[in-house]
């Protein structure tokens, strides 16, 4: 485990922006695992300001996404693919037909969770997974339970997790109460894991993660064995452990 300080949001985005870079540069046909949610905005905003300076090439990359609300059409303005295309893919230049996420508008979970699974053998695997964690400690839509979920599937989302979603939607009961989401095992089989965190309110979690139990009540704790996991985090969510790193 390797632990990156960062002094702020920006400075958080450019180091992780750096590490994704270096991947892309390093293997251009790489296979990208990535993440929606606020944190990692300002990564991808770095890496588009690269790529229109000519310093990072895409056109090679494949890119699967974590998760996806179940019963949101791609175009619904609140779907993760909406958000990885307003927030990434429009500004770079992946191949529409390298780009994957979950298909939430299919209500046969079992197929499309099937058939994500099957997208991400026939991609190779991955080579580098970026993940945020959720104050609960869940990634991707993997919440805490009594097991660790192995494989794509759907899963019920927690109230907090409902709730924290509630911004994005005109209220709590638009919010979807299910997600297909890429299991622990999927996660873990990346070839390289990249966290970022920022935000005193995260301060806790990235504690119990990192230092804490391994255990399925905090699922980002079982990055504590992965072979090549490095975490970048701002001050603020690294107040509680700077007396251990």
């Amino acid at each position: 485990m390797k632990i990156v300080s960062a002094k702020d949001y920006n400075d958080m985005s450019r180091k992780a922006a750096n590490i994704i870079s270096a991947q892309v540069i390093m293997k251009p046909g790489c296979v990208l695992g990535l993440a929606t949610g606020g944190t990692p905005v300002g990564t991808y905003k770095q890496l588009i300001d690269w790529y229109n300076k000519g310093d990072i090439d895409f056109s090679e990359v494949t890119t699967i996404n974590l998760d996806e609300y179940r019963g949101l059409k791609r175009d619904h303005e609140q779907s993760y693919w909406y958000f990885m295309h307003d927030n990434f893919f429009n500004y770079v230049n992946v191949p529409e037909e390298n780009i994957h996420v979950p298909d939430g508008a299919n209500p046969d979970s079992d197929e499309a969770c099937r058939e994500y699974e099957e997208i991400i053998r026939k991609a190779g695997g991955i080579d580098l997974q970026l993940l945020g964690i959720g104050t609960d400690g869940h990634i991707g839509f993997n919440e805490p339970g009594e097991a660790f979920e192995l494989r794509t599937h759907c899963v019920d989302l927690t109230e907090s997790t409902i709730k924290s979603n509630t911004r994005f939607f005109g209220s709590e009961g638009e919010v979807p109460k299910q997600a297909y989401t890429m299991g622990i095992k999927s996660i873990m089989q990346a070839r390289k894991v990249l966290m970022v965190v920022n935000g005193e309110n995260k301060a806790d979690i990235v504690k119990a993660a990192l230092f804490g139990p391994v255990t399925p009540e905090v699922p980002a704790s079982i990055l504590q064995m992965h072979p090549d996991f490095t975490i970048v985090g701002d001050e603020a969510a690294f107040s509680k452990i700077k007396d251990l790193i």
